[in-house]
């Protein structure tokens, strides 16, 4: 079920220190990593709550992943947690060397993603991120859409076998989702029915789609929104039946169009039931300061965008 707008805003990172703490009571083996984020990502709650099972390694995070792949082949369940520009680009070859190729069961969970990371700027606003762990092999990439997501997604990556990228925002995001709604890892979610057009998208720009979809239904468009929160594994079966039920694609992100979701879903499209595909993200340009909702704007990813976007492949679809 989804909760009509407007919506409350809070925070991913709120509800990924809950899930972190519920599963230190369930797994005894589970561990938490920290590069001295572990206040701002909350990950010091779970090391209060398990004295001895939270490890924060200061500003070193290519240690930190050597130190998490190290746990996980001795046996431990490690989570590790910074900022997405230091989890991923800045540590992208011990990732691939220590975790993905050997198929290491580290969980990297990831704040401060995308342009709403606002006014720490371009350096820290890591808009590649879901490009280079989707293209790695064995990595499981999670978009989450908004708190209570991301506190079942966390849940659902302690149960998932092989390396897993998590990535949520540092702004609070607006709660569409309820704490009943099912998750299941590689699963899309239809989120809204509509037989026009689709809009696939994830974390905050779900809830955008949603607000694109009301306003389209007042102009006589039904657009279908799919909650594609699951990058990696990719779930072709939902992609394939929204093409052929409703012939027109539109995917949202908060990232680069290059490689992450809207390049999923256009190679996917492509290959099983070619239709028009309009792709919503950041265009092969780096972010800068900003407040995040201005630079959500900004830089093309609003409602209004997302509505200009489904008249388009709609009236490509009609050629």
């Amino acid at each position: 079920m989804i909760l009509r707008g407007p919506w409350k805003a809070e925070s991913q990172r709120a509800y990924f220190a809950k899930a972190l703490i519920e599963l230190g009571r369930e797994r005894p083996d589970l561990v938490v990593i920290g590069a001295d984020t572990t206040h701002s990502l909350k990950t010091a709650d779970f090391g209060k709550e398990y004295p001895g099972r939270l490890y924060n390694l200061g500003i070193a995070e290519q240690n930190m992943m050597g130190v998490a792949a190290g746990f996980a082949a001795a046996g431990k369940l490690p989570f590790a947690c910074t900022y997405s520009v230091f989890g991923t680009a800045h540590v992208y070859n011990i990732i691939r060397q220590s975790i993905a190729y050997p198929k290491l069961n580290v969980k990297i969970c990831c704040s401060h993603a995308g342009l709403t990371v606002g006014a720490d700027g371009a350096t820290h606003q890591m808009n590649e991120d879901i490009t280079l762990m989707r293209a790695l092999p064995n990595m499981a990439v999670v978009v989450p859409a908004d708190g209570p997501e991301t506190y079942k997604a966390a849940k659902a990556a302690a149960t998932h076998a092989g390396p897993l990228y998590m990535r949520f925002s540092r702004m609070d995001f607006p709660t569409v989702t309820e704490a009943h709604d099912p998750f299941v890892l590689g699963q899309a979610s239809l989120v809204r029915e509509g037989s026009d057009v689709t809009i696939v998208a994830n974390g905050i720009m779900v809830s955008r789609a949603l607000q694109a979809a009301e306003a389209l239904a007042k102009s006589g468009l039904e657009a279908r929104v799919l909650n594609l929160h699951t990058v990696k594994p990719l779930d072709a079966a939902a992609l394939e039946a929204a093409a052929r039920e409703t012939g027109a694609i539109v995917a949202a992100e908060e990232h680069t169009i290059m490689g992450g979701l809207g390049s999923a879903v256009a190679e996917a499209v492509s290959e099983l039931y070619p239709v028009p595909v309009a792709r919503l993200g950041v265009r092969d340009r780096f972010g800068e300061s900003g407040e995040g909702e201005k630079l959500l704007d900004k830089y093309g990813l609003s409602a209004v965008q997302l509505i200009k976007a489904a008249h388009d492949v709609v009236a490509r679809k009609a050629k």
